[in-house]
């Protein structure tokens, strides 16, 4: 097993290098909105996952995962030869990329949370004008309950 601090180190290095190879380097259409977002290397650091992200060309676009994915593996040697060069160890880490579904969760936590703003909305808006069903102070105040006796019995004591 290697040390905890060098597979940092090391899953560090391997996202820049592979995060601007993808940049820079590739000429690849289908590399156009991926974003290399963090790595995980095994204990003996052979292999090293990538989580990447795709981006839609504008906002309103949905991002092409199945066209990502398929470019990604074909660019695989070549980033893999260039995290060799660019890490300088004796065993270079094969690369698997896994997409990183994180961003969705969040939108649909988001969906969800607005669906629960809106329904305290509504509640917010029915209780406006309404009116108890009973009393309006169901408590009573300054009488005292026969049952339960006054509150200043209880401070003289019988013998």
């Amino acid at each position: 097993m290697a040390d905890p601090a060098r597979a940092r180190r090391l899953a560090k290095r391997i996202t820049m290098i592979v995060a601007s190879a993808i940049e820079y380097r590739i000429k690849d259409p289908g590399l156009a909105g991926v974003t290399i977002l963090d790595t995980k290397l095994s204990g003996d650091l052979h292999d090293a996952t990538l989580y990447y992200t795709v981006m839609g060309s504008t906002l309103d676009d949905a991002p092409d995962y199945a066209g990502a994915a398929a470019a990604l593996e074909r660019a695989k040697g070549v980033l893999r030869t260039k995290v060799g060069a660019g890490t300088g160890v004796r065993f270079t880490p094969t690369l698997t990329f896994t997409r990183d579904t994180v961003s969705d969760s969040v939108q649909r936590m988001e969906q969800l949370l607005a669906r629960a703003r809106a329904a305290d909305a509504d509640v917010a808006r029915v209780r406006e004008g309404a009116k108890p069903a009973g009393e309006p102070d169901p408590y009573r105040s300054g009488q005292s309950d026969p049952a339960v006796g006054d509150a200043g019995d209880d401070d003289q004591l019988e013998d």
